[in-house]
């Protein structure tokens, strides 16, 4: 099984954010991370899986712009019901973060991914990923991913997992990109469990 539209609106329609395994009650661990970025309160951020996370929110409540996207229609319904459509703010958008993104999706200063490139499996669906964050990532932009590490679980959400190292993401991002600040993070997840993370921050060269 491989990540699909119809896998993710099924878990949001039949779910309730806390029975979410990812589900945190603030996201004081990526904006933490985030303080290491000047000027990243007044930044265009793109959430390449917004889901329902409450993130939105903090960036929202701050004056953030930002690009939501997720795979899961559902997911952004209910996002949309609980912070209002915001178009001043909010660019909504529902794709697979693999495949290409539209050309009208303006130039962002920061790219978020918490738990989502770790979903992608296929070869051709992790370039393609990281060909989107190349093309709207602005030139002295950064991105802030959070996945499972190596020693984290192999699944989530019934799904297989691509776990990640530093190196693998410095690799990826290309000579272009430059590793700010990493870490190793464990996030207890709803149930109590454990789940090794690692937090790696990069800026792309001006």
């Amino acid at each position: 099984m491989k990540s699909s539209p119809e896998h993710w609106n099924d878990i949001f329609k039949t779910k309730g954010d806390p029975e979410l395994g990812w589900y945190e009650q603030d996201a004081s661990q990526t904006l933490a991370m985030l303080q290491n970025i000047p000027d990243w309160k007044i930044s265009k951020v793109f959430l390449p899986g917004a889901g329902t996370s409450v993130l939105v929110d903090q960036l929202l409540h701050q004056g953030n712009r930002m690009v939501l996207n997720d795979i899961s229609s559902e997911a952004l319904e209910k996002l949309k019901a609980r912070i209002g459509d915001h178009p001043d703010k909010v660019t909504w958008l529902c794709q697979d973060i693999s495949t290409p993104l539209m050309p009208i999706i303006p130039p962002v200063d920061l790219w978020v991914d918490r738990a989502v490139l770790h979903f992608l499996l296929e070869e051709s669906g992790i370039v393609g990923y990281f060909n989107n964050l190349k093309a709207v990532l602005r030139s002295g932009g950064h991105v802030l991913f959070a996945e499972f590490s190596l020693s984290g679980a192999p699944k989530c959400a019934g799904l297989p997992l691509h776990r990640y190292s530093v190196d693998e993401l410095t690799t990826r991002l290309g000579s272009g990109f430059i590793l700010k600040r990493q870490m190793d993070y464990t996030f207890i997840n709803p149930a109590g469990d454990p789940r090794p993370y690692i937090y790696a921050l990069f800026q792309r060269k001006a």
